[in-house]
């Protein structure tokens, strides 16, 4: 029993090492953010996982919003900010999509370009400068390949999992090391968020809108939350006033440049 066991302890390693190391050789800097990420992903294929996911998740918020001069308002800043940004010197399709979603407050993006807003929050939105925060935060999530990043996280994290739970002969063992991993994924999601917001403060300021609103936006999102709102270590997203104050210093900075 005590050979076997020092068998699978050995595998386990193995695959973790493999984790490891295949994590490591992905290493590379993001021409757009000069941030070293890990990412196996070509930008081909983030595109390629966009447009194949864009039809599925228009599905699951009630398709597009059939008002065209809304549509128009959304396509027209979106593609504003990619023109005066770094991202119109990227190899994504930015596509903008105004969802017929009238309750859930939401805007995400995928890998590769493809970017939704929800109309409910579109009709929370005061003016046109805070819709331009919400698309400039959404293109700075895939200039910054957030997506294809956490893919990879996933992937290491999977891998060590995997080599805890084929090593380990403790059920507790390979239980805490899932629970340490989800911490982990979610703090690289907080930090996502966060840059994401410095990204589109600096898209705001290059076309020529107010990044003050930016602010007004994070408002909108405090007040959806309800006092009732997960706290930030048990999320995947920023506390809305961590959020403003990070804002904030990102608006002093540009403005100085």
């Amino acid at each position: 029993m005590r050979g076997r066991s020092r068998i699978k302890l050995f595998i386990g390693i193995a695959i973790a090492l493999f984790a490891v190391i295949k994590y490591c050789a992905s290493s590379e800097e993001n021409p757009y953010t000069g941030k070293e990420q890990h990412i196996s992903l070509s930008p081909e294929e983030e595109i390629a996982i966009g447009l194949q996911s864009a039809p599925q998740m228009a599905q699951q918020h009630g398709g597009l919003y059939p008002d065209n001069n809304y549509q128009a308002l959304v396509d027209a800043v979106g593609e504003k900010l990619v023109k005066n940004s770094v991202a119109a010197e990227s190899p994504y399709q930015f596509d903008f999509h105004l969802l017929a979603d009238p309750n859930v407050i939401n805007a995400f993006a995928l890998p590769g370009g493809q970017v939704f807003i929800t109309y409910a929050l579109f009709s929370q939105l005061e003016n046109e400068d805070q819709l331009a925060g919400v698309l400039g935060h959404e293109i700075g999530h895939v200039v910054g390949r957030h997506s294809a990043d956490r893919i990879s996280k996933q992937g290491l994290t999977q891998g060590i999992l995997s080599g805890v739970a084929v090593g380990s002969d403790s059920q507790s063992a390979t239980q805490m090391a899932a629970v340490v991993a989800n911490v982990i994924n979610m703090k690289y999601g907080r930090d996502d968020e966060l840059e994401s917001d410095n990204l589109g403060v600096k898209f705001m300021i290059q076309s020529g809108y107010n990044p003050e609103e930016m602010i007004g936006v994070m408002e909108i999102l405090k007040s959806a939350a309800g006092p009732n709102r997960t706290p930030e270590f048990q999320s995947t997203h920023p506390d809305p006033e961590n959020r403003i104050e990070k804002i904030q210093e990102a608006i002093e900075m540009y403005k100085t440049l």
